[in-house]
């Protein structure tokens, strides 16, 4: 997990069995043939490597990580949402569109002190091969219970806030249940939570990127960062909703 090759000739010469599985039915060895040093250990006789699926998930990680290249961005909020557009997501929200003469300084400068209740319920969504992001480069509102409800009726969201006090917090969203909280997207494979074989593989492929972690637990393929850095194909407002289940739940 940690690329430290070094470290581990030494455990295996001391007797470490690389091929034991420990962690949602992976070894150490067969996680290691997705990774940067495929041939760090001999194959065994009888090992089959990884599954064409597997290989498939490996190289499409391999072109995410590339087309989304190197984001740092402290304060982003966003929703990767399966199998619908920006335009139904937008529908599902009840968003309406903001003006470019109001976007364009809030654009700008994001940080200035202006209408902070106003500014939250702006967000940008965008198309994107397998579904949609819903963007948010200065604040959490895509992550909000309320908006990942929405947007997940009939399919899954995966949202993401990268916190600059405590690191990056995801949440999954299904059909408008919340199944996951306190994820720690691009964090690794957590020996601690209930993986599945598939889950293991993509925290290991994403460790450090985030946000290539959010897009590829939904299955989206985004061809280049524009969806999350933007400009998104249409900035648009989130209404004031009344009620218990209404501002709080938006972020508005």
């Amino acid at each position: 997990m940690e690329d430290q090759p070094e470290f581990v000739a030494e455990l295996v010469a001391d007797g470490a069995d690389p091929w034991r599985p420990v962690l949602g039915g992976w070894s150490p060895g067969r996680l290691s043939l997705a990774g940067p040093t495929p041939e760090l250990f001999a194959l065994p006789e009888g090992e089959p490597g990884l599954t064409a699926a597997e290989r498939a998930v490996v190289l499409e990680a391999e072109r995410l990580r590339a087309a989304l290249g190197e984001l740092h961005g402290e304060g982003l909020g966003l929703a990767c949402v399966a199998d619908i557009d920006g335009p139904e997501a937008i529908r599902r929200l009840e968003a309406t569109p903001v003006e470019d003469s109001r976007m364009r300084p809030l654009w700008e400068d994001p940080w200035a002190a202006r209408e902070v209740d106003a500014e939250m319920r702006i967000v940008g969504v965008t198309t994107v091969p397998g579904g949609c992001v819903v963007t948010q480069p200065w604040g959490y509102a895509p992550q909000m219970p309320g908006v990942q409800e929405r947007l997940s009726v009939g399919t899954v969201c995966y949202g993401m806030y990268a916190n600059a006090k405590s690191g990056n917090q995801g949440s999954l969203v299904r059909d408008g249940v919340v199944e996951g909280g306190d994820l720690h997207p691009g964090g690794g494979p957590d020996p601690y939570d209930t993986l599945t074989s598939e889950d293991v593989l993509l925290a290991y492929l994403h460790r450090h990127h985030a946000v290539a972690h959010a897009c590829a637990w939904v299955g989206l393929r985004p061809t280049d960062a524009r969806a999350i850095i933007g400009p998104p194909d249409a900035w648009v407002e989130l209404p004031v909703r009344d009620g218990a289940g209404g501002a709080r739940r938006l972020g508005a």
